[in-house]
């Protein structure tokens, strides 16, 4: 009989056919979401038209999804601590898949607005729970790659909505990009038998056996007996999960966190919802503004994947910083303009600088916490995040009404850019849970932050 180090079997892993198979079902997972959340920035050129909207109108019904998220979020992400993350991301998927679904079924601003409000609260929930699913079962030497991956599904559903768009609009108009939204809800009974639920969440109910089948997936090397013990794991004493994000003198990393989510969200959600708008304004025709929809996603894949590798050698924070900084000049630089291909390529480094950068801190937070509050951390973070991204579309609505030069659009949205490098410049490295373990084998950006 030995006793299991449950951690340390999953960190000393190496990548194989189970880690790949967790990551094709949390890039699909994380792609359609990205399709959920990016469809209405498709649609909105045509919903002022049909509906007769004003910017403001249109952008406070883009925030009513955002709305939801502000809710889903922490909700999702603190009760998936307590009943599992693999059950709340089957729940969450249903939600924000059905009511997107119903989105084309909307003959009014507010039955449609009813339903991304609906859809923002399982939209909310999903992202962190994936996150921190992945955290869970990732190699310690690969966790920022094996998530950023995963979080460019993001991008790709994002690039989806304004290709089908393209492809579906002139024949089946701007419903049909919402009816695809419910194609996911057919894959649930596959997601209940391939996902594999949280280790802590196994130890908790008990269920050993289907533990060390997991264990035996991700190391193979490893052989298991019916009588080895468990060694306990780190839990939690709080009766209120959110306070634990405040311990072990970790209250200003926490609120750190939540201004650089809420001010890139801010960016996120402002530039997915009117940078089409705001290339039409700025002389281009309606196909040639979904491209640079497509070409901000495409920046964000690129640079996400890039910078992910980095940050595993070189330490997360060390590259975030300057990765905000250069998406907020970037924007600057897209309101002068320029020929085609600097305007496209300006879009794609704001693409890899907001986008990307958001993916990649939220590999670092579910890294910097403790497993038994890591949804809980991503869930909160992106609860207040959600309120900058709220945010976005109201201001980019206010903005195009206010009938202000180009300019000044693009200099509003790059400020919380330059806020947020600031914020994660002033977290404290040194009480990240990856360095407090006491495990001499740090991979290279524990020993570099050190």
């Amino acid at each position: 009989m030995s006793k299991v180090k449950v951690p340390e079997v999953i960190s000393n892993s190496k990548f194989n056919r189970f880690h790949l198979g967790l990551l094709a079902w949390c890039f699909f997972i994380i792609a359609v979401d990205g399709y959920d959340l990016v469809v209405f920035g498709t649609v909105v050129p045509l919903l002022i038209e049909e509906w007769n909207l004003t910017s403001v109108e249109a952008g406070a019904i883009g925030s009513y999804g955002l709305f939801g998220m502000v809710f889903g979020a922490p909700f999702f992400g603190m009760i998936a601590d307590r009943i599992g993350r693999k059950n709340v991301i089957m729940i969450t998927l249903a939600i924000f898949s059905l009511f997107t679904f119903l989105c084309g079924f909307a003959t009014t601003p507010a039955l449609f607005s009813s339903f991304r409000f609906l859809a923002g609260l399982g939209l909310g929930g999903i992202m962190p729970n994936v996150i921190a699913l992945l955290t869970d079962y990732a190699p310690k030497n690969m966790r920022s790659m094996v998530v950023s991956i995963v979080l460019c599904g993001y991008s790709v559903g994002g690039m989806l909505a304004p290709i089908l768009g393209i492809v579906l609009f002139p024949t089946l108009g701007w419903e049909s990009v919402f009816w695809v939204a419910g194609i996911p809800m057919l894959f649930l009974p596959f997601m209940l038998k391939y996902l594999p639920e949280t280790p802590s969440q196994l130890i908790r109910k008990g269920k050993k056996d289907e533990l060390f089948q997991t264990l035996s997936k991700v190391s193979p090397q490893a052989t298991f007996s019916k009588n080895d013990e468990i060694e306990k794991l780190e839990s939690s004493n709080s009766k209120v999960p959110v306070v634990d994000l405040f311990k072990d003198s970790r209250a200003l990393s926490t609120f750190m966190f939540w201004i650089a989510f809420f001010m890139c969200l801010l960016m996120i959600y402002g530039l997915n919802t009117w940078l089409p708008n705001l290339m039409i304004e700025a002389g281009y025709a309606l196909n040639s503004s979904l491209g640079f929809l497509i070409s901000l996603q495409g920046g964000a894949i690129v640079g996400t994947l890039i910078i992910a590798r980095l940050c595993d050698k070189y330490g997360s924070r060390k590259m975030l910083i300057p990765l905000y900084a250069v998406g907020a000049v970037s924007l600057i630089l897209l309101g002068f303009g320029g020929n085609a291909f600097v305007t496209y390529l300006l879009v794609g480094f704001a693409g890899a600088c907001t986008i990307g950068a958001q993916n990649i801190v939220q590999a670092y937070v579910s890294q910097y916490y403790p497993p038994y509050t890591r949804s809980t951390a991503l869930g909160v973070a992106s609860g207040v995040g959600r309120f900058g991204g709220l945010l976005g579309p109201i201001l980019g609505g206010v903005l195009l009404s206010a009938a202000l030069p180009i300019q000044l659009n693009f200099v509003a949205f790059a400020i919380p850019g330059a806020i947020a490098a600031i914020a994660l410049f002033l977290i404290p490295e040194k009480v990240a849970y990856y360095n407090q373990r006491p495990n001499k084998e740090l991979h290279e950006e524990q020993r570099v932050a050190k």
